[in-house]
């Protein structure tokens, strides 16, 4: 009786060779872990150049500690933005409305009324505002069937509008010390400023939700097929609603640390943050049309543009011409996804 050949054995004119079957679909997944590691990759190469650029036509000011720590502290509250709005794309989304809900979170949690409370009352007016503006743009998105962009960009006018009547067109300024008290040196832990801590736990907590739960998979399939993730038994119009939602708690948190940072709260707050996350989660590798997101590659991006800006500023160099190379780091990544997008067809 002629014994079955395994499988995994080849009989062949010579000696018996052995292989190893590769599971269906790992190749695929090695091959876009490849392709996201060499984004990062890249974008730490840029990073290094523009280190590079700004210590050797600034050094003394840019290689500084204090300059160093200032870029961090003003990548902190963009970056945060930037987190939920990956989130947001990922999912096939967009959130034009984020750098409004910051400029009315923070207006609203540094009233008269508000700061009576204290620090907690700040926190927590800042974090509702956001929230709740969240949960309205997912509401009208997810359960009343309108576009995202035209959803969020109503939200961006009416934000703007009573971040405005709030404030009368003034500044208003922070009186409670324990907030204040996070600016300073002296709450600096290990040199590291208090804003800089907060940004690095919502960029670690964003990463394990996006790459190791079951939220994080649902967003992608969402992102990359809406309906067959329906098919597949995913509540697609509750999860865009939870997306919002984390979109708003981020631009919540921002809010306040940018409250922190700049002693005060002002309807222009939070001017053109939806243009700004939505370039740095592009640029890290995040797909607009939505299937894909990174949080690294996004908290890198958002550290190129605001080394960028530091740079300029440092050297006296006029903001359109800051505005241009903006344009053109888009641009140039935008043309390497849809490089990377055909490679990946073929």
């Amino acid at each position: 009786m002629t014994q079955p050949v395994s499988p995994t054995r080849k009989q062949q004119d010579g000696p018996v060779v052995t292989t190893t079957r590769t599971p269906a679909g790992q190749g695929a997944w090695r091959a876009l872990g490849l392709r996201l590691d060499v984004r990062n990759l890249s974008l730490l190469g840029v990073l290094a150049v523009l280190v590079a650029v700004g210590g050797f036509t600034k050094p003394e000011q840019f290689l500084d500690s204090s300059n160093l720590q200032l870029v961090l502290t003003q990548a902190s509250v963009i970056g945060v933005v930037t987190v939920g709005m990956t989130f947001v794309i990922t999912s096939g989304g967009i959130d034009l409305s984020v750098g409004a809900i910051v400029a009315l979170a923070s207006v609203w949690a540094t009233t008269l009324a508000t700061q009576e409370y204290g620090f907690a009352g700040i926190l927590f007016t800042a974090v509702v505002v956001g929230l709740a503006c969240g949960l309205v743009n997912g509401l009208l998105i997810a359960y009343g069937g309108m576009v995202p962009f035209i959803a969020t960009l109503a939200m961006l006018a009416s934000a703007r509008g009573l971040a405005l009547q709030i404030t009368d067109g003034k500044t208003q300024i922070v009186t409670v010390e324990s907030v204040l008290d996070l600016g300073i040196p002296d709450s600096y832990v290990l040199g590291i400023p208090p804003l800089v801590l907060v940004f690095a736990v919502v960029t670690v907590v964003g990463w394990l939700l996006l790459n190791r739960t079951t939220f994080g998979r649902r967003t992608v399939a969402v992102g990359g097929n809406a309906e067959a993730a329906r098919l597949a038994g995913i509540d697609v119009r509750r999860q865009r609603l939870y997306l919002y939602l984390l979109s708003g708690l981020c631009c919540g948190i921002a809010a306040f640390l940018l409250v922190v940072l700049s002693g005060s709260g002002q309807n222009t707050n939070g001017n053109l943050y939806e243009l700004d996350a939505i370039a740095a989660a592009i640029i890290g590798g995040t797909l607009l049309s939505g299937g894909r997101g990174t949080i690294v590659g996004s908290v890198l991006g958002v550290l190129v543009f605001t080394t960028i800006t530091n740079i300029f500023a440092l050297n006296n160099l006029q903001s359109d011409v800051q505005q241009i190379a903006k344009g053109a780091i888009i641009v140039a990544a935008v043309l390497v996804q849809r490089r990377t997008a055909r490679d990946g067809e073929t």
